[in-house]
């Protein structure tokens, strides 16, 4: 299954410029996603982290990798989020950062479901460039509807 930026859109409700999802690759219900984030030098947080060494801030690399398990979440509950519902980035464990990203770059999400109870979601996702890990972490999300 595919999703494109328009399909993302219905499913997320950021927008530029915190929007950090492109395209989805592959997705399996209630197992795990592949989505890509395509770095450019217009990203409004090159400016100023860093000017003279461009480098995306790994909490906004952390951020994509949260939107990316928010897209399996919904998708996998068939939840279109509205006003009356969320998914809400819960907590995150084991962070790490072994790669720089910069502009250029294309970022593969690969995001797996761990567990799953209740609406609340545990993921392991990691981001890789050109094939080699360049941040991996272990992400909670919760699914939050309005009564």
């Amino acid at each position: 299954m595919l999703m494109d930026i328009n399909e993302i859109l219905r499913y997320l409700p950021h927008r530029y410029p915190f929007l950090l999802v492109d395209r989805v690759l592959e997705i399996e219900d209630n197992r795990r996603i592949l989505a890509v984030k395509n770095v450019t030098i217009n990203e409004p947080f090159f400016p100023g982290h860093f000017p003279h060494h461009p480098v995306m801030p790994g909490v906004l690399v952390l951020e994509a990798m949260a939107q990316v398990a928010a897209l399996l979440s919904c998708k996998s509950q068939g939840v279109v989020p509205d006003e009356n519902s969320v998914v809400l980035f819960a907590g995150i464990d084991g962070a790490r950062f072994k790669r720089q990203i910069a502009p250029g770059d294309q970022i593969m999400f690969d995001v797996e479901v761990l567990q799953s109870k209740r609406g609340i979601y545990k993921y392991k996702g990691i981001a890789r460039v050109d094939g080699a890990i360049a941040v991996e972490a272990e992400l909670m999300c919760a699914l939050r509807i309005k009564p």
